[in-house]
């Protein structure tokens, strides 16, 4: 009887499925129009597509976008909030600050739950955590009166001073519960218990919005697969780059936010580790954007500054990943000052570019990369069609008319413009945290990353470019790499210099008691729980702190402070030994390991593959005739040289003139940028 494990990603336009049979490595794939009033039936639709049989899959893994969704589109259930009286505008007074600094009209969208929503009652813990005034129950009972009136759907409490000492957020929940027992209620000292009011209440209000939304999609998606089969349970992928099981998502619904863009991210730091670079920069190009991730030294960048709509972070630990708005959907337009411009308008999955012939008349990089000879004449092994002679048409009115510019200049400037805004975003992933691009290696995928890949880094001085063997389903293949993953911080606020290694340790071994209960709460065997310590410093005087490694035994407090200098150094190119450093707070990561299964090696026969065309290329204002050919005849071993044309069924590779290419054992192409 085989194993199969499947990995599915909901895409705007398309559902990926990654199918894995356990024993052999082999991995399928499938891609099904996504149905974005209803996202699981698009997950059926594949598994039917797929002829998967669900009683033969051991591992059911899904990056939504449910929780992001619903957020930007603020479809959301009813929700309150209940706060310590005096404070229920927290979240709207906010930072005082804009995205856009100088835009005077331009005001931050209003908070997730409205005023009328956020509710008082009367309690008070010191900063150092003692119950100056108990919680007032009478007053507790009659808001949850009201709110049980008002048929609330999901409640978050927030209280002054809660991440040191949470027992009036406990009992104000525990009073809810007595009146409503079966709705959600977030509280803020245990979905985020650090200090920053904002940020900790903000985090609270989303996690609390998103849990009905997001629990009604996870019971009845698992309760689909059960009645299709489906023996265990499914894994959820959050913004850290784990999966969660349903038993967490209702406490922790907030995670998911950045499920959809967390696949990508861990399918390129894998295969960048898988070809020998643990230093990689993901660049996953779709229609509509551009997401780019880093790993160094096999890790992702982690960060806690990150939000769904500007002014509302969410501080769950999520893999930092850039997006901007550049697709292969990207319109080509004239600014005021008669600029040429790309993107972020997009011409998305319809109309589309104007060559796919659904009436757009205004050119984008697909249009452009027809005209140049860069794609050919059908997309996804032929199910869509382009018109080269539309897409000239809209290449000639859109910027050659407007400029006085040739076809073939007016569509290679198009790309120019694409390339920077692409090479601009990695520039501020990578230059702007200390890290230098020729370092690494950039692993292009989505539908158009291996189109502009090379392009890309060229412009960078990045050696190195990796395409995967399915480039457009790649984020699909990242659920399937993934453990059970949670994260679990607290303040920790203390002069580095005076702080005790034994209370430190303490408070560690508390932490990761917590962590090994959940662990244990979601099945997993303590022979398969890893836990990864963390401790966020600072200088003082500063209010952001970096995160280092703490043994699993803290002895000296010595070695932390040097590691930290040594992480300042490099993410801000100084140090300074003379100032005092604080101690912000510690974090424990959990981990789950789930076995995977492994890819398969093939064996490597250098040798040069035959072309199954040529056709005429356009780089740098010349026509060159470039080889063509089929990703599926690439066998491991091959190599060739640009200019060169790689088609396959979910995407396109270029190489440029004056590059090189091979295929590797795992089937990656590895594109030399220099001679």
């Amino acid at each position: 009887m085989s194993r199969i494990r499947v990995a599915v990603d909901v895409g705007g336009t398309f559902t990926d499925i990654c199918i894995m049979d356990e024993d052999s490595g082999a991995i399928r794939i499938e891609k099904t129009a996504s149905t974005p009033d209803d996202p699981m039936q698009a997950i059926m639709n594949g598994v039917e597509q797929g002829r998967i049989d669900l009683s033969e899959v051991t591992m059911f893994s899904h990056g939504t976008t449910v929780a992001t969704n619903a957020l930007i589109t603020r479809r959301l259930p009813r929700t309150a909030m209940v706060c310590t009286e005096g404070f229920r505008d927290v979240v709207e007074i906010r930072r005082a600050n804009k995205e856009d600094l100088w835009d005077t009209y331009k005001d931050v969208a209003k908070p997730y739950i409205p005023r009328r929503d956020r509710l008082t009652v009367r309690e008070r813990v010191s900063a150092e955590g003692t119950i100056l005034e108990a919680l007032d129950e009478e007053a507790a009972r009659r808001v949850a009166d009201i709110l049980k009136r008002r048929q609330v759907k999901s409640i978050a409490v927030c209280f002054m001073n809660s991440y040191v000492n949470g027992a009036n957020e406990r009992r104000m929940r525990e009073i809810l519960k007595e009146a409503m027992p079966d709705l959600p209620v977030s509280i803020s000292s245990e979905v985020m218990p650090e200090i920053f009011e904002h940020e900790r209440f903000s985090t609270t209000m989303a996690n609390a919005v998103c849990a009905p939304v997001v629990v009604d999609y996870v019971s009845r998606l698992g309760e689909k697969l059960a009645a299709a089969g489906y023996k265990r349970d499914l894994l959820l992928l959050h913004s850290g780059g784990g999966v969660m099981t349903p038993a967490s998502v209702r406490d922790f619904s907030a995670r998911l936010a950045g499920s959809g863009i967390a696949a990508g991210a861990i399918a390129s730091r894998f295969i960048g580790n898988l070809c020998g670079f643990p230093n990689s920069i993901g660049f996953d190009m779709g229609g509509t954007s551009t997401d780019v991730s880093l790993a160094w030294n096999g890790e992702s960048r982690i960060t806690k500054d990150w939000y769904i709509e500007f002014g509302y972070p969410i501080r769950f630990p999520s893999i930092e990943v850039l997006t901007i708005g550049a697709g292969g959907g990207s319109l080509a337009w004239q600014d005021e000052g008669g600029s040429l411009r790309n993107g972020p308008q997009s011409a998305g999955a319809f109309p589309g570019p104007a060559c796919y012939k659904n009436g757009n008349r205004t050119a984008t990089n697909t249009d452009a990369n027809v005209v140049l000879g860069r794609l050919g004449t059908s997309l996804a092994g032929g199910k869509i069609t382009l018109d080269p002679a539309l897409a000239a048409q809209a290449v000639q009115e859109t910027v050659a008319a407007p400029f006085g510019m040739e076809l073939h200049q007016a569509a290679e400037a198009i790309v120019a413009v694409a390339n920077a805004n692409m090479s601009n975003a990695v520039r501020l992933l990578s230059i702007s945290r200390g890290y230098d691009p020729r370092d690494f290696a950039l692993v292009a995928f989505g539908g158009a990353g291996a189109l502009h890949g090379a392009a890309v880094a060229k412009e960078l001085s990045i050696p190195t470019v990796i395409v995967p063997p399915n480039p457009g389903v790649t984020s699909a293949l990242g659920c399937l790499l993934v453990d059970v993953q949670h994260d679990f911080s607290e303040s920790f606020m203390a002069d580095a210099s005076t702080v005790s290694p034994a209370e430190m340790q303490s408070a560690f071994v508390l932490m990761e008691k917590q962590a090994v209960e959940r662990l244990a709460h979601e099945g997993v065997a303590q022979e398969d729980m890893a836990l990864q310590r963390t401790v966020e410093m600072m200088y003082q005087g500063q209010w952001r702190s970096l995160a280092v490694s703490a043994p699993a035994r803290i002895e000296s407090i010595c070695s932390l402070i040097e590691a930290f200098h040594n992480e300042h150094e490099r993410e801000f190119n100084y140090r300074r030994e003379e100032a005092p450093v604080s101690i912000f707070r510690i974090a424990v990561k959990a981990i789950g390991i789930v076995p995977k299964a492994e890819i398969p090696r093939h064996e490597v026969l250098p040798h040069k593959p035959q072309p199954v065309g040529r056709r005429s290329v356009w780089f740098d204002g010349v026509s060159h005739d470039a080889a063509v050919y089929e990703r599926e005849q690439l066998s491991a071993g091959a190599a060739f040289t640009g200019p060169a044309i790689v088609e396959q069924f979910d995407s396109t590779t270029v190489v440029p003139p004056g590059m090189s290419a091979t295929v590797d054992g795992f089937l990656n192409i590895l594109i030399v940028t220099k001679g």
